[in-house]
């Protein structure tokens, strides 16, 4: 069987693999609620925004299909309830109505890889406890390897590597306006080599506050971010390793990480 003896979230630990830049980039993302198994994929799509399944974890969030329309750019979300997934994915931006978040959406996609059903659900059982109406289960987040695996929005802020105590832990920081930098992947919406300077000067300078960094202006491979200290360019060069990325998959494919250059 492809893949049967791996777990490709223990190999990448096991190698010392980067979190930082790995957040997914998309903008926007339109969440449709459907309960019971997830396919391999998903079955819907739209031109304009990433579509994800969601979830309850342990069942359905009541009558209808709940639906999210999430704008990283802009740090908005909106919702409704719609009748079905037909409808859910012609839902319209003005049309919804504005949510105060945050939500925690947790990759259990299982049938897309076996690591992020084993270690995210036990992720999503603790922040549902905790968390019960801003917890939700989704598919595929991007980066299996990474799991348990979870995206926080409006913040974007994608985090990594987490068990069901360093999630609660780094999710109440976020509520708090604080990051936990060693599970942070990076700030889904922007770009890798963003994210991955990002990361190097919060890491750098201890700053932890959600809106302590900020990228100014990205130009090839040098990035400019403000600080509380002032403004700062970082320069980066990329650098691909192959690496077995899936379970579920035979053969290795090329991982790109950002070096300081």
């Amino acid at each position: 069987m492809v893949g049967m003896d791996l777990r490709c979230s223990v190999a990448s630990a096991q190698d010392g693999e980067a979190l930082a830049g790995t957040a997914p980039t998309d903008v926007t993302w339109l969440l449709v609620e459907q309960a019971g198994d997830w396919a391999p994929k998903v079955p819907l799509a739209r031109a304009d925004a990433r579509v994800q399944l969601i979830r309850r974890h342990g069942g359905g969030s009541g009558p209808g299909v709940r639906v999210f329309w999430v704008d990283l750019g802009a740090g908005t979300l909106g919702t409704t309830v719609v009748r079905d997934a037909a409808e859910a994915v012609l839902v319209q931006p003005p049309d919804l109505t504005p949510y105060d978040g945050p939500l925690w959406l947790v990759c259990t996609h299982g049938r897309r890889d076996v690591c992020c059903a084993e270690r995210g659900r036990p992720v999503a059982a603790a922040l549902a406890e905790r968390w019960p109406q801003e917890t939700w289960e989704t598919t595929h987040l991007g980066g299996h390897r990474f799991a348990a695996t979870l995206l926080a929005v409006p913040s974007g802020i994608a985090l990594g590597r987490l068990t069901p105590r360093s999630a609660v832990a780094a999710c109440e920081s976020l509520r708090q306006g604080r990051l936990e930098l060693d599970v942070v992947r990076g700030r889904a919406g922007t770009p890798a080599i963003a994210q991955v300077a990002e990361h190097h000067l919060r890491v750098r300078d201890a700053l932890r506050g959600l809106d302590d960094v900020r990228v100014v202006a990205l130009d090839g491979d040098r990035v400019t971010l403000s600080t509380p200290g002032g403004t700062e360019t970082v320069r980066l060069r990329a650098q691909e390793t192959p690496r077995r990325q899936s379970c579920g998959e035979d053969g290795v494919k090329p991982a790109t990480a950002y070096r300081l250059g």
